[in-house]
């Protein structure tokens, strides 16, 4: 099983909206520069993040993009879900529209198999939140960036 790189990046990128910003808004291109992901790319996930209500967006100056919910609100599951839709080990293993009829369907012990696993990820990616991996991110020691908007210099 893989991830697409939208998954991928669309955490890191919540990731670092939470762990640099906070509740406060956190532009694309530091956030592009701090994670390696092209902000074309970044526009293209933060989409499916807002219309997830993970994400909002403000224009302006001072705009960007700000957590829609608390930090304890947001679970890994919930990004995976809005970028990926279902997790999807197999497409014989699941219910719903994605389901791709299988000709050994019912009868295949390993279909089973499947569905367990999907299940056992999907209770686990539920259990985790932006404050846990936020909690992670302060025991590798990442280093917070200051938001550089507010400095003036003279």
């Amino acid at each position: 099983m893989r991830l697409s790189t939208k998954s991928r990046y669309g955490l890191r990128a919540i990731f670092d909206i939470a762990y640099h910003c906070g509740n406060q808004s956190c532009q694309i291109q530091d956030i592009s520069r701090r994670q390696n992901i092209s902000q074309r790319y970044l526009e293209q996930i933060f989409q499916s993040l807002k219309k997830a209500g993970i994400l909002r967006s403000k224009r302006g100056p001072q705009g960007g993009y700000i957590l829609a919910k608390d930090l304890q609100e947001i679970t890994v599951r919930d990004i995976i879900n809005a970028t990926e839709g279902d997790l999807l080990l197999v497409e014989c293993a699941t219910s719903g529209r994605k389901r791709k009829p299988c000709v050994i369907d019912g009868v295949c012990a390993t279909q089973t198999v499947w569905e367990e696993a999907a299940h056992i990820l999907d209770k686990f990616f539920a259990t985790l939140t932006l404050q846990d991996l936020c909690s992670r991110g302060e025991k590798l020691g990442i280093v917070r960036e200051k938001d550089q908007r507010l400095m003036y210099h003279i």
